[in-house]
């Protein structure tokens, strides 16, 4: 005989609200128990008619009860999400000045960069029309 002791088990949960099935156990149970008293049948659609406004009450109270934390769960959530786009565009604004901030500094030094070069050219040529090396060196160029 083979095991199976290798066998991936694999365990499905299901969740959900105990809200509908309470109810709906809440009203087959009033139900039943009104089917099975020991009353006259005009007693019994008064009783009817009462527990009825009862189960209609607390569905209300229900209802207003999950709305209520709906309200609540939406205004957290809404409140996380301005947060977020709200760090997100301080995020956007730091980057920006970052940017700018090196496209600055990138500017500053080629403007450097480009005196110095001009100030080198411009003794090179200076040196030449003296009849000097540019390196500094004194011997006259033929």
């Amino acid at each position: 005989m083979a095991r199976h002791d290798d066998d991936d088990v694999v365990v499905v949960e299901k969740r959900g609200s105990a809200v509908g099935p309470f109810l709906w156990g809440l009203a087959i149970g009033a139900a039943v128990a009104l089917l099975f008293a020991p009353m006259s049948g005009q007693e019994l659609r008064g009783e009817i008619r009462t527990r009825g406004r009862r189960l209609k009450a607390m569905a209300q109270d229900k209802a207003e009860e999950l709305e209520e934390m709906f309200s609540e769960n939406l205004r957290k959530a809404r409140a996380k999400v301005e947060e977020e786009v709200e760090s997100a565009r301080g995020k956007v604004r730091e980057g920006r000045q970052f940017a700018h901030d090196v496209a600055d500094a990138s500017r500053s030094a080629a403007a450097t960069a480009r005196e110095e070069l001009e100030r080198r050219l411009a003794e090179a040529r200076e040196a030449r029309r003296a009849g000097k090396r540019p390196s500094g060196d004194e011997e006259p160029v033929a």
